[in-house]
């Protein structure tokens, strides 16, 4: 069998590291409502950030040998990576991630900067161990989120009509995600021959790999009237398997507004994403967590920013 991934991985006691990488933005000509993101220099600018943001789920990768080399195969049958992002990675800044086990099936992540600066935390599970997102999200449908201005007309519990999405090699994934699979092995900073069809995997066809598994359940776009024209971020993302995910493979989605809040800078929304195969039976769920920035919505009363 093939390996999964020719990563170079160190231990520290308990712990797994990996090598600092520098991701690539392959976001740039991202559009959303006809305009661009947050993954746009000027736009970036105009928010007063450093520089044009890394999306958030590209850090995913360089877990993947981490996790692969903690439970091999089963990872991309059944795991979970559960991740609250705390700092932009800008490109060309260096990123390494770590893993610790904390039980046989559950494990804590971090990823960092060089100079030690943190970029994100993460639970890496199999199964049904509680989540760093399960946590953060009860906490937040614990508390008074005040008045929204924003996203003010999206109700907790509505739900998508089904509808349908597969991610093949080589066709751009649209104007969400204007690259192919294919772009994205090429740049990611750990690809793999699993996710490359005609190369050998233990599934014997290629699969979706971590980082895109939200591309897969968002490339359609959720469609929730949300006022605008705004520029958003994610805050937190959790991607979980309940069987490999494949390549050309048509699956059946539904999306559910499961939590609202707001801080400082930005009001957000909690949407959870199923995708099931042909039979219904579950096959991933992605729980993401998106902000939109206050000062980006021209119409935001100036006494709340």
């Amino acid at each position: 069998m093939t390996a999964a991934f020719d990563t170079p991985i160190t231990r520290d006691g308990d712990s797994l590291v990996g090598p600092f990488r520098a991701p690539r933005q392959m976001l740039a000509d991202q559009e959303y409502d006809g305009h661009t993101s947050v993954h746009d220099d000027a736009t970036a600018d105009q928010l007063g950030l450093p520089g044009a943001p890394i999306e958030g789920p590209t850090h995913f990768s360089q877990f993947d040998p981490l996790a692969t080399e903690l439970w091999g195969q089963p990872w991309f049958e059944r795991g979970c990576i559960s991740a609250h992002f705390e700092t932009m990675v800008i490109e060309g800044e260096e990123v390494r991630a770590t893993v610790t086990p904390s039980g046989p099936t559950a494990a804590r992540g971090v990823a960092v900067k060089r100079t030690g600066e943190p970029v994100l935390s993460a639970s890496l599970t199999l199964g049904d161990e509680p989540t760093e997102l399960g946590e953060r999200l009860s906490r937040m449908l614990a508390k008074d989120i005040g008045e929204l201005f924003i996203v003010d007309r999206l109700e907790i519990g509505w739900r998508s009509a089904p509808d349908s999405t597969s991610m093949s090699y080589d066709e751009s994934n649209g104007n969400l995600y204007p690259f192919s699979l294919a772009d994205k092995v090429k740049l990611m900073t750990e690809p793999s021959p699993w996710y490359v069809p005609g190369e050998t995997s233990p599934w014997g066809r290629a699969v979706v790999p971590t980082e895109m598994l939200s591309v897969l359940a968002h490339k359609g776009g959720v469609h929730l009237p949300v006022r605008g024209p705004v520029v958003g971020l994610f805050i937190d993302l959790e991607v979980q398997r309940h069987a490999p995910v494949f390549v050309d493979e048509v699956y059946s989605l539904t999306h559910e507004v499961v939590g609202l809040g707001q801080s400082r800078r930005v009001e957000s929304y909690w949407t959870r994403t199923r995708l099931t195969d042909a039979a219904g039976a579950p096959i991933a769920t992605v729980l993401l967590h998106q902000g939109v920035f206050k000062a980006s919505y021209a119409q935001y009363p100036a006494d709340r920013l």
